[in-house]
């Protein structure tokens, strides 16, 4: 079931506009990766950030206006391709690319969620080998 945007929310978009283009996104190199016979280079540091609130909701929103500042920032930056709450509303999830582990790490640290304590992140890395045609920049070969 589709749901629209609620007022008041600052993760709701509007639904009828064109995705955005990914030519924005930074994409390292990825050590061994491969080629397409096509030419293009198979790399993907794609991660999947689960946030869990830790700390009641009134905390949460204290800090949302800076959470989303934030993820605007990553956004910008080249670091994100979406991110939104968890139904029902107990943390949010966020898709990240073109960063190692390391440096999501560095990030996620940053973020006023995990600096003001109300949240707490679980981060997967994994190897996208199917994608959209919109995310084929992303998709990664597995080692033969």
């Amino acid at each position: 079931m589709l749901r629209g945007p609620v007022a008041g929310d600052p993760w709701a978009g509007d639904l009828s506009a064109p995705a955005p283009r990914l030519s924005g996104l930074r994409i390292p190199h990825r050590e061994g990766a491969t080629a397409s016979p096509a030419g293009a280079l198979y790399i993907a540091y794609m991660f999947v950030l689960e946030l869990t609130y830790t700390a009641p909701i009134e905390r949460v929103d204290a800090a949302l206006e800076d959470h989303v500042t934030w993820l605007k920032e990553q956004y910008a930056a080249g670091h994100f391709i979406a991110a939104g709450r968890k139904v029902p509303r107990d943390g949010g999830v966020i898709l990240a690319a073109g960063m190692d582990r390391a440096a999501v790490e560095r990030l996620v640290a940053e973020d006023p969620f995990s600096v003001e304590g109300v949240c707490a992140y679980r981060i997967t890395e994994f190897v996208a080998t199917t994608t959209a045609p919109a995310l084929e920049a992303y998709r990664e070969q597995l080692p033969s």
